[in-house]
Order: structure tokens, then C-alpha cells, then sequence
């Protein structure tokens, strides 16, 4: 068990998001309109799904994007439906908040292609989430010109925000941290590629960090990501993070955070919920202190009740760490029921 506290950056209000269509959250009304499903205030509530969404190709391939959607209610719905959709996204806020989250994360670039809709969109649902919920937000965006229009917004009250992210790639976001006093999720993404080995995360940090601290961000402020990627594409990538992060830990110490999107190693796979917990339960051992998760799936009580000597632990790590080639047994033993 980890004596650092494990800092939850909420990912549920993200308009990239989705749900299964022939899921439980999807109601599907007599008259052939659909509806998502979801509670507040101890109320079942439902949201309209627009038509013109019910129609698209998301549905068609059984997924629909739910924050967009709420976002597409809320901003341009008529009468309840719109009141819904405010509500669906503060449901989100509150629910992450009980579930103990320490930012929310939020980002609208998938509810559309325009930078200055985008903009707008971030600003309205930074005051929309703040209104029903004490946690500092996270503005997560691929574009400067958002990830500005929502700090101007945040409420510095509730603690110093977060911007996410910053990198290399995106040299332009780096000066925003010092410009609105935030926190950071200091990405170890290169100027013109995606880093794999330790060394190149290691490197790319290294400047990154240097710029920040130039800036005269304090070490507390700052959240280094090394990065997760799928296992299923190649064995090596699981071990290959957690050997970053030890090293992370070890050359920049204790006073600097270290997150990430720790979901993304999963992908392709089966069980991704137990895949994704041992994950993070790895990369806390290995120095991790914070996730960008579920906090109903991942947050640290969770992390703690884990049994790394049941089956599932077990499987579960010797696919992360590559001792389970292609993961067969990992595999065998989810069709299996067995995990």
C-alpha cells in the first residue's frame, strides 16, 4: 500500500466518451424516440437523445458519445430537453465528486469541429460545472485557444486549476500555466513523435520540465504523464511505462506528480476494468501517485482493496508485465469466466 495520497483527475465529462447503444443506459420509448438514463438528487431521470443523433453513424455503429449529446441538449435543445442536458453534466460533476475525485476533467472537442463554438461550449460548461460542484476543473483540449477559454472561467477559489495538457508538441499551451496559475499534465509527447523507450520519455520530460520551471511553476503543480499504450499492440508496453515511471520518480523525486490515462493500456482486450486496476495499482507501486480514470473504477480506497494474490491480479499482471505471450491466458480465462 502507497503512503502518497492518489490524485484522481475525474475523466467521466469528455465528449469522446460513449455508451453502448444496446445498453443500459439507453431507453428506447414507445414511440420509437430514445432517451439516456441516469440518476440525480436519488431520481431516475432521462435525457432526450436528439433525433437527428439516433440517426447518425455513432448509432448505427452502437455507440452514442453521452457528453456530447448533453452538450448538444444543453446548448442547443428547446424547453426540458435542454434543462436535461445542464442537469446530465452536473449529474456527472456531483457523481464524481462523491466518488472522490480531485479535478474534474472536461473537454468538448467532440461536440464540434469549430474552434469557436469549442470555445464557447468550454466556457458554458465551465460555469455549469462549478455551480454544482466544489472541485477545481481540469480543461482538457488539442487547442490553445480552448484550453484559454476555459481557465479564464475557472474559479481559483476552489484551488488552483489544471490544464491538460502541455508538451513539446504543444509549446504554445506551455506559457498558460504561469499566465492562469495552473496545474499541469506536463506530457512526455516529442516535438514530432510519441516517445516509447524510457530514455525518450526521460529526455522529453526533462526539457519540458525545464521550460515549466523557468516559468517559476512549483513542483507541486506539476503532473507528468509518460504515457500508456495498449499492450494489445504490443507486449512490451506495459512494463515499458512502469519502468518510465520508476525512473521518473527517481530522477525528478518526490515533490512532482505523476499521472496518466492508465485505461488506454486495455484497449482490444477483455475484462478491461481488471486490466485497467492492476495497471494502476502497478504504476502506484512503481511511483504513480495520481490516474486520469473513472473514480467509480479507479481512486486509491479501490486500488487498496485489491488482492494481488487472487487469479485475476495474477493473470492480469503477467499480461501487463509480458509474461503471458499475446496474453493467451489472461484471454482463456476471461471467456472462461474464470475472471
Amino acid at each position: 500500500m502507497s503512503a502518497r495520497p492518489f490524485i484522481v483527475i475525474g475523466e467521466k465529462i469528455h465528449c469522446t466518451r460513449v455508451f453502448k447503444t444496446d445498453g443500459n443506459r439507453i431507453v428506447k420509448n414507445p414511440d420509437g424516440s430514445y432517451a439516456l438514463s441516469y440518476r440525480r438528487a436519488e431520481e431516475h431521470r432521462q435525457m432526450p437523445i436528439p433525433p437527428e443523433i439516433a440517426a447518425g453513424r455513432d448509432w448505427a455503429a452502437g455507440k452514442v458519445k453521452h457528453c456530447a449529446v448533453a452538450l448538444h441538449q444543453a446548448l442547443r435543445g428547446k424547453g426540458e430537453a435542454r434543462e436535461l442536458g445542464k442537469d446530465y453534466l452536473q449529474a456527472l460533476a456531483e457523481e464524481q465528486e462523491r466518488q472522490g475525485a480531485h479535478y474534474l476533467d472536461v473537454n468538448v472537442d467532440e461536440y464540434t469541429a469549430d474552434p469557436s463554438e469549442r470555445a464557447e461550449a468550454m466556457r458554458w460548461i465551465a460555469r455549469v460545472l462549478q455551480e454544482t460542484s466544489r472541485l477545481p476543473l481540469s480543461i482538457d483540449s488539442s487547442q490553445t485557444s480552448v484550453l484559454r477559454a476555459g481557465l479564464a472561467v475557472c474559479d481559483r477559489a476552489r484551488g488552483r486549476p489544471m490544464l491538460n495538457s502541455a508538451s513539446l508538441e504543444r509549446a504554445d499551451a506551455i506559457g498558460l500555466t504561469a499566465e492562469y496559475d495552473a496545474d499541469v499534465v506536463a506530457s512526455a509527447a516529442g516535438e514530432k513523435s510519441l516517445p516509447r523507450t524510457v530514455e525518450e520519455r526521460l529526455a522529453n520530460l526533462r526539457e519540458l520540465v525545464g521550460r515549466l520551471k523557468k516559468l517559476g511553476r512549483p513542483d507541486d503543480s506539476l503532473f507528468l504523464d509518460p504515457l500508456v499504450f495498449p499492450v494489445a499492440t504490443d507486449g512490451r508496453n506495459g512494463q515499458s511505462f512502469l519502468e518510465a515511471v520508476a525512473a521518473i520518480r527517481r530522477e525528478f523525486g518526490p515533490a512532482l506528480h505523476i499521472t496518466a490515462g492508465f485505461s488506454n493500456v486495455s484497449f482490444g482486450l477483455p475484462n478491461r476494468k481488471l486490466i485497467n486496476e492492476v495497471f494502476a495499482w502497478l504504476a502506484r507501486e512503481a511511483g504513480a501517485d495520481s490516474g486520469i480514470v473513472d473514480p467509480g473504477q479507479i481512486n486509491g480506497a479501490l486500488l487498496d482493496a485489491l488482492d494481488p494474490a487472487s487469479e485475476g491480479f495474477r493473470l492480469a499482471r503477467a499480461l501487463l508485465m509480458n509474461e503471458d505471450e499475446f496474453g493467451a491466458e489472461f484471454i482463456a480465462a476471461a471467456r472462461e469466466g474464470r475472471i
